[in-house]
């Protein structure tokens, strides 16, 4: 009797056992069926605003069930779900996140994978430069404070006209001017200039951005000076010599007037000898030419010839203000005005000894083999003077 209640307990025992095993594998997911989650991704750092490929299809769930959705969390505050093992996600926060997908089967079994995913953050730029320089000056472009919020060293690349293509690639935004940290550069011409820096971390982040520089004008004040050029030169010539002599009385400014005058020695014995024939010619690099002849008219006086000329140019205005780019150009402006540029350049003057023909030796000596002479020149210039108004 004992051994049949014994018996009965035991086979009511295991009967209670094989009941609560049965329980726990629905309620806790300690059964068989559970799925087996795995996930990859192509990527595990990017830059920042890049996308990044995840994979769970290598996940698993026992036979008969079937998987039925992932959960994607991407660590970022963004979810999703889908019925296949594959997404994508573009990360737009810097930083470390923890990507996990649940794989869920039709009987509601779970399992969880996850990675981390690290966001690289561009680099800052801190750019430093004037607002506005005047023409011909140059401005200093400073991005040296620029930095990586993750502590790498950074490299600069600065494009010094974005619609210009210094590099001639086709593509007018990406030249690379200068790759030091502070740069310098010159404009000199008015006008707004447009360019851009760039700034790359070690991971290749890369951040751009635009400026913009006024170049204004320069502003001089105009005067004219009258300046009084003299020049004086004397020699000797016998029968058919020339002498060639060259200066430029107008350099920088503007010629009014002239006069020259060439004068030879009289004869020794003027009644007895015929006076002597010098020509005296003018060539300007302008394109006049003119010439002159000695004449005697007075036996008691040398003989000369003169060559002069009055209102080569007008008289300029003087005592204003004119905006250019430099100096140079506005001189070159002014000296150069339509109609005012006669006698500009070289003045060639010839002085040739026309007529000394050996005349009745004296004592077996020619006493009139040549002459002395002397050529004075004055000319009247209006000099050009710039000087900058303002700082």
């Amino acid at each position: 009797m004992s051994i049949m209640a014994s018996n009965q307990r035991l086979i009511a025992s295991l009967i209670v056992m094989s009941l609560l095993s049965v329980t726990l594998s629905g309620c806790t997911g300690l059964g068989s069926n559970v799925p087996n989650a795995d996930l990859s991704a192509d990527r595990t750092e990017i830059n920042l605003g890049e996308t990044v490929n995840f994979d769970a299809r290598g996940s698993s769930t026992p036979s008969p069930t079937i998987i039925d959705e992932f959960i994607w969390d991407f660590g970022d505050g963004n979810s999703k779900t889908t019925r296949q093992g594959i997404t994508s996600h573009t990360f737009i926060n810097s930083g470390y996140h923890e990507v996990e997908v649940t794989v869920l089967n039709d009987e509601g079994e779970a399992d969880r994978a996850s990675m981390s995913i690290f966001v690289n953050a561009p680099p800052t730029i801190v750019l430093e430069m004037p607002t506005y320089i005047k023409s011909g000056e140059t401005a200093t472009l400073d991005a040296s404070d620029s930095y990586d919020p993750e502590g790498a060293d950074i490299g600069v690349m600065w494009d010094f006209n974005i619609y210009s293509d210094s590099n001639n690639d086709g593509d007018p935004a990406n030249d690379a001017d200068s790759s030091q940290p502070v740069a310098e550069l010159m404009i000199d011409q008015a006008g707004n200039r447009s360019g851009s820096v760039t700034v790359v971390d070690d991971k290749g982040a890369i951040s751009t951005a635009n400026w913009n520089l006024v170049v204004v004008s320069r502003v001089f004040n105009i005067v004219w000076e009258e300046k009084i050029v003299e020049a004086n030169w004397n020699g000797y010539l016998e029968q058919g010599e020339s002498i060639i002599i060259e200066h430029s009385p107008s350099e920088g400014g503007r010629a009014i007037q002239m006069n020259s005058t060439l004068t030879l020695s009289r004869e020794l014995i003027p009644l007895l000898l015929p006076e002597d024939n010098f020509t005296l010619s003018l060539d300007m690099e302008t394109g006049w030419s003119t010439f002159s002849s000695t004449t005697q008219d007075n036996l008691t006086e040398n003989t000369s010839a003169s060559i002069d000329r009055g209102e080569m140019n007008s008289y300029p205005e003087s005592g204003y203000t004119l905006s250019a780019d430099s100096k140079e150009a506005l001189e070159a402006l002014l000296l150069n005005q339509a109609g005012e540029r006669f006698g500009q350049g070289a003045w060639t003057w010839t002085i040739t000894a026309d007529q000394c023909d050996p005349d009745t030796p004296v004592d077996g000596i020619d006493p009139d083999q040549g002459n002395d002479w002397e050529l004075s020149v004055t000319v009247i210039v209006m000099v050009l003077r710039i000087s900058e108004v303002g700082p």
